[in-house]
């Protein structure tokens, strides 16, 4: 596997490469800001971008940004970002852009050498890694029992291809249903969850991080 590491930390940065150097993953690249991330994905075409949300110059959401251009520019591109802190606002940018092959972890994960190999080769392969401390607050930490035991077993398949990133079309082509019907399911889903129409684009984003935190707890 080929990575690319966007991180302005020189020593997180350098860990990062070992860490993933003795797991036999490949870092063919590294810089320490956001616009040379996208730089780096054009000449290098990674299996895997990994970046900070904080960078030079204004420490505030430059990593983000630029892994929201890079999906743009190359759709599909998996992405992993970084944090310090759980910052509900970036994790949901960047899974309203669609969920497959993305991960939003906490810098402290990388401590857990094991489980964070585990997370960047699930997403580079295409699947969803969100870190269990950004669900439990966008979801506000609910206590209600399993938000998902309403839903019909169409209704989780529905759901588990919504948190892979797929597009309503493309869940009518797997489920060899029509689009309506998809629709159809997509409502109850919100309704089943308490996802209120006021809430607007985001209800997809709150429905896949539901399936998620169940998922993985």
């Amino acid at each position: 596997m080929r990575v690319v590491i966007a991180e302005d930390s020189v020593l997180l940065r350098e860990g990062l490469v070992r860490l993933l150097a003795d797991a036999g993953i490949e870092t063919v690249a590294t810089v320490g800001d956001g616009p040379g991330l996208i730089g780096i994905v054009e000449e290098h075409d990674p299996e895997l971008a990994i970046v900070d949300v904080r960078m030079p110059p204004s420490f505030t959401d430059e990593g983000l940004r630029a892994a929201l251009a890079v999906r743009a520019r190359r759709p599909g591109t998996p992405i992993l970002v970084l944090s310090q802190y759980v910052e509900e606002r970036y994790a949901t940018d960047l899974i309203g852009g669609g969920a497959e092959g993305v991960g939003y972890l906490l810098k402290e994960r990388v401590a857990d050498v094991a489980e964070f190999v585990d997370a960047v080769r699930r997403i580079a392969a295409g699947g969803t890694v969100i870190d269990p401390e950004v669900i439990g607050q966008l979801l506000g930490r609910r206590r209600d029992g399993d938000p998902l035991e309403g839903l019909t077993p169409r209704e989780r398949e529905v759901l588990a291809l919504m948190a892979e990133g797929r597009a309503n079309g493309a869940i009518a082509k797997d489920l060899v249903v029509t689009a309506g019907a998809v629709e159809k399911h997509i409502s109850n889903i919100f309704a089943k969850l308490r996802l209120q129409p006021a809430q607007g684009e985001h209800r997809r984003v709150m429905a896949v991080l539901t399936y998620l935190g169940r998922a993985g707890g």
